[in-house]
């Protein structure tokens, strides 16, 4: 994961170029971090009067909870299925949702399905 510059070096990239002593550029060089970094320090900066990073990472919450988790495990209780199989039903029902979320609901429920020859 990256890992985010400290506030005075922020801070001391951005006062440099807004008072006219540096280029973008040249403060790039001088604080050694890349040129497209001290143009969005100074962007936002001027975009929000801050040089304060924004949110990094965050939870996104599960897609198949519910009324969705419900129709799932009768689904793969009560007949064949494939993982691929249960995304299209899914997408048929009006809920999109990709390959890993449907693997991983099967894998923490402990549904499997012994394929048959």
């Amino acid at each position: 994961m990256a890992r985010l510059y400290s506030m005075d070096l922020r801070e001391r990239a951005v006062g440099s170029v807004e008072r006219g002593e540096m280029s973008r550029r040249q403060a790039a060089s001088h604080y050694r971090v890349g040129v497209s970094t001290v143009i969005a320090w100074v962007r936002r900066r001027r975009e929000t009067g801050s040089v304060q990073p924004g949110k990094m990472g965050g939870h996104r919450p599960r897609k198949l909870v519910g009324r969705w988790r419900t129709w799932l495990l009768d689904r793969c209780r009560n007949g064949e299925f494939t993982l691929r199989g249960l995304v299209a039903e899914l997408a048929e029902l009006g809920q999109k949702v990709d390959y890993r979320s449907v693997w991983e609901f099967v894998h923490r429920e402990k549904l499997t399905h012994k394929k048959r020859r």
